[in-house]
């Protein structure tokens, strides 16, 4: 009997099954054409800034305090010019633009800004909000005796009382809490800046006021002095110095005559320092030194100086040495 050809068949059967193999199904999912219509994922758009509140300060002072307490949140400019005389200033149309244009406008009050009253009836902004830094201070009347050689248009009459406060370190903690308060009101989205830039100031201020009381302990009523410029009632009274004299000097140039009245009316006081503001050269002060023996110092008012805000600390610290100095 004769075997099959094994290998063979096994062969033609093996080649028969290799296109059913390849035949099987393929389990691979196709990938679906991306639709020309599919739209691309969206790009974030950057949300527009909010625009900074525009805040006008009326002089120095008043832009320390505000900038300080409004930091990056607002864009602050001063209208009168660091170092002109705020009492006597006129406004220009750039002034009355800039109030036009403004959202908020900070000022000291108790009278100290005359021009601003018809400044702002010019700018017509009707949507101007108002901050007085002095409100809930109450002002000293004229409280030293005013000597004049001769009657000066410059004469400054404040009829609302003395509107130097900002040379009280006490005072100054109220105008900064006023201004806080005003931009809260005015931006109360922003109302945790303000109170933290404020409480920073203020604090600063408070060490301020301690190293006066400290230093200036040892001259209670004992220290007197003598001034050009009634702008330091405030400081004296806090501390208890006395303000016994304001010699108010004219532009004007005086006589021999004006400066020996005014030698005599001032020697009637018992006085241990003589004061002028930094910048000023006249020579009644210069007069009035040499002949009481005194050495003339100065005691700066704060009208003028650079825009940081720490400047107002730099400047009281000069006038505490100087104070010192000419108490001892």
């Amino acid at each position: 009997m004769n075997r099959p050809n094994l290998p063979k068949f096994i062969l033609s059967l093996w080649l028969t099954c290799l296109p059913v193999a390849g035949c099987t199904q393929n389990t691979t999912t196709p990938t679906a054409p991306r639709s020309e219509s599919t739209p691309a994922s969206p790009v974030a758009q950057a949300t527009p800034e909010k625009p900074k509140l525009r805040v006008i300060a009326t002089f120095l002072p008043m832009y320390w305090f505000t900038q300080a307490v409004a930091g990056e949140l607002a864009q602050v400019d001063v209208l009168v010019p660091p170092g002109a005389e705020v009492h006597d200033y006129q406004a220009t149309p750039k002034d009355v633009s800039a109030i036009a244009q403004a959202d908020i406008l900070v000022k000291n009050g108790l009278g100290l800004e005359e021009f601003l009253e018809n400044t702002i009836k010019n700018a017509q902004n009707t949507k101007l909000k108002q901050i007085d830094a002095s409100s809930g201070i109450k002002p000293l009347q004229e409280i030293s005796p005013v000597v004049k050689p001769i009657k000066s248009d410059r004469d400054h009459e404040h009829g609302a009382g003395n509107p130097h406060v900002w040379l009280d370190p006490v005072l100054a903690i109220k105008q900064v809490e006023n201004i806080r308060d005003g931009l809260i009101a005015a931006d109360p989205n922003n109302k945790a800046t303000y109170a933290a830039n404020a409480a920073a100031y203020i604090q600063k201020l408070q060490e301020l006021d301690q190293q006066y009381q400290q230093k200036l302990q040892p001259y209670r009523n004992t220290c007197t002095f003598i001034t050009f410029h009634d702008a330091f009632p405030y400081l004296a009274q806090r501390y208890q110095l006395k303000q016994v004299a304001v010699v108010e000097i004219p532009e004007d140039q005086l006589s021999p005559d004006d400066i020996q009245k005014t030698i005599a009316t001032v020697k009637k006081y018992n006085v241990k320092a003589l004061f002028d503001e930094p910048g000023t050269d006249n020579k009644l002060l210069t007069s009035l030194s040499r002949d009481l023996n005194l050495t003339l110092r100065n005691l700066d008012s704060l009208e003028s100086g650079n825009t940081d805000p720490q400047h107002y600390f730099t400047a009281m610290g000069s006038n505490l040495q100087a104070l010192q100095a000419a108490c001892q």
